[in-house]
This record gives C-alpha cells, structure tokens and sequence, in this order.
C-alpha cells in the first residue's frame, strides 16, 4: 500500500503532534500540573513578550519522579515574582516588582539555590491567556487531550461497532432488522445533541466525555462492517469453513473479520477527527473537560472575545490547532481509501 504525497504530509502532521502529545509536560516551557501557572500581571500579552523573574523558596514543596512528572506535570518548587530593575547586593538582592512598581529586597538565602538559579528571562512565545498562563504550553497539553480523547473514542466504537456489524451481517434476518433498525434510531438524532445529553446523563468530566463520544461513533463503523460481511459470507472459502464444522464465532472473526480491517481503518482516521471536533464543541459549550485541565475548544470559549478588542491570536492559536489536526486526519482517511481502493488499483 503507497500513500499518496497528501496522506504522507498528513500523517506526518498526525506523528509530529502526536510526539508532542507523548512528551506533553518535558517540552511545555510550564510543566506544572495542567500548565496553569498563573500571572495574572502578565495576562493577555502578546507573542514574544519578554519578562523577568526571581524564583523565591515555597514551604512545603515536595519533589515528584520523573516519570509521574511526565504524566501528571512537576509541581512548582518555588514561586515566581515578575520583576524589574534586580541588583545583585552580597547577600542579598534588590528588584522592583512589576506588578506594582514597589522597591524591595530580599536575602539570597530565600532564593532558589542561594541565588544562583533565582533569576529567568522568559520569552512567552506565543503570548499569554486572560489568566497569565503560558498560551504554548496549554496548547501543548490540550493536545495531549485531544489524542487521549480521540483513540479513546474510536476505541469504544470499535468495541461497539465492530462485533454488532459482524453479528448483522452473518446473522441476517430479525438479528440484522434489529441492528439496522438501531443504527437508523442513532442516526437521526443529532450528533452533537446526543452527545451533550450523554453528558448531562454521566455528568462533566474527562471521562465522561470519552464515553459519550465513543457511544456516539460505533453507527458508521457496525453499518460499514455490516455491509462488507454480507458480501463475504457467500463466498466460497467461508461455506468451506462452515463445511468444516468451524464456530459461528470462528467464522466470524478468523475468517471473515481479517477482509473488512481495511475500511475499518478508513473509518477509524475519519472518527478519530470526529472526536476532536466533538469534544471542541462540548468544551466550548462547557460540557466538555472541566478546567484547569486546558482543551484547545475551552480555550477558544475562554478567550472568543478578545477577538474584537484586539488579540485574536488567543483564538487563532487553538482553532489552527484543531484545524490543522481535524484536517490530517480526514485526509489521511482519504489517503487510505485511495490506496486501498481496489478500482483505483486496476
């Protein structure tokens, strides 16, 4: 199988954020737990601004291992004063806070390594949101979420679709009247709508949120699978099998499910930019996931008026983000059906 030119960009696309995803908290400029670091002096500053920083000891920090950082995020050591004008005394140091222009002084002995690594520049790169947070580092656990979310809700509609789609199609009969009949109720109700009324049903949450979306998905995939079984289960090798005295559930899944994989996986590329994009709008409707946990559709809802007071990057940043990503993954899909197309093989 050749994937054409766009599926390969696509799917490079699809790697490198998916990279970014695992890595999460190692490459966030914030690797506190959820990137939410407040600043509120520094709230809604532009891309590339500039401000300096002492790092002063906090009682009671505790240190976490690496690899519960890596999942979790670091909890902060220290806390973090945004300052100007710092002078270097011998024991101690002089700055200005920025916040509110007042002179102070502190002991070396209340910074972090006794001073030597008090003191950081940051650049906030892609500007900060209405609370101080670093907008980059939201974006880049939010796109964490939004994998978690998406293979997550693909997964249960394969759990789902899958079995009920094999069990129609060889069945047939009052088996396949049923199914079908429970496809067709799913489909004409709304999906977002169902969704939402999933998740007012389970309640607000991560978690919900993975249910109610992976409830929504299975329709397509058992309705594909169904159709695909029931050209296969007149074939010859499948009577041989059935000859044989293999299992019903044998026949099914040795022998007829390993022929419908390739659509399955089509429509896995197609659902999984389905999730993203339903999350999105159950996060911006205040049903998705609940702050301070960052998505990139919470973000949009959190900031979509500052588009007409000036800083529309604070939306722009997260809807490109679920642009782009929606957008692989849909031409990916289309790049596997392409490759995969027997007509456009011949």
């Amino acid at each position: 199988m050749r994937l054409p030119i766009y599926g390969i960009v696509a799917a490079s696309i699809i790697v490198l954020m998916g990279i970014v995803a695992l890595l999460g908290y190692v490459v966030s400029p914030d690797d506190s737990p959820y990137a939410n670091r407040m600043q509120v002096s520094q709230a809604t500053k532009s891309p590339g601004h500039r401000v300096d920083f002492l790092h002063v000891k906090t009682d009671g920090a505790s240190a976490t291992s690496w690899l519960s950082g890596m999942i979790k995020g670091f909890p902060p050591q220290y806390n973090e004063i945004p300052v100007s004008n710092v002078e270097w005394q011998n024991d101690s140091v002089m700055f200005t806070y920025a916040t509110t222009g007042v002179r102070a002084s502190l002991p070396l002995t209340a910074l972090r390594g006794g001073g030597d690594d008090a003191f950081e520049q940051r650049v906030y790169r892609l500007g900060t949101d209405r609370y101080g947070r670093d907008l980059l580092s939201r974006l880049i656990i939010a796109t964490r979420v939004s994998f978690i979310i998406g293979f997550i809700a693909v997964g249960i509609s394969l759990l789902i679709g899958v079995p009920l789609g094999l069990w129609a199609g060889y069945a047939g009969g009052t088996v396949d009247k049923f199914v079908m009949w429970l496809v067709n109720v799913m489909w004409s109700i709304p999906g977002l709508l169902l969704v939402i009324a999933l998740t007012l049903a389970l309640g607000k949450g991560i978690f919900q949120v993975f249910i109610a979306i992976g409830l929504t998905m299975w329709v397509e995939v058992a309705r594909v699978i169904r159709g695909q079984v029931r050209s296969l289960r007149v074939r010859a090798f499948v009577e041989v099998a059935q000859m044989m005295g293999f299992s019903t559930l044998n026949v099914m899944y040795k022998q007829i499910l390993p022929g419908v994989l390739h659509p399955v996986i089509v429509i896995s590329a197609a659902n999984f930019a389905t999730a993203i994009l339903l999350e999105s709008g159950l996060s911006f409707l205040g049903y998705g996931a609940q702050p301070p946990l960052p998505t990139w559709g919470g973000m949009v809802k959190d900031h979509w008026p500052y588009l007409l007071m000036g800083k529309p990057h604070l939306v722009l940043w997260p809807g490109g983000c679920i642009l782009i990503l929606v957008l692989s993954f849909m031409m990916l899909g289309n790049a596997l059906r392409d490759a995969t197309d027997p007509r456009k093989n011949q």
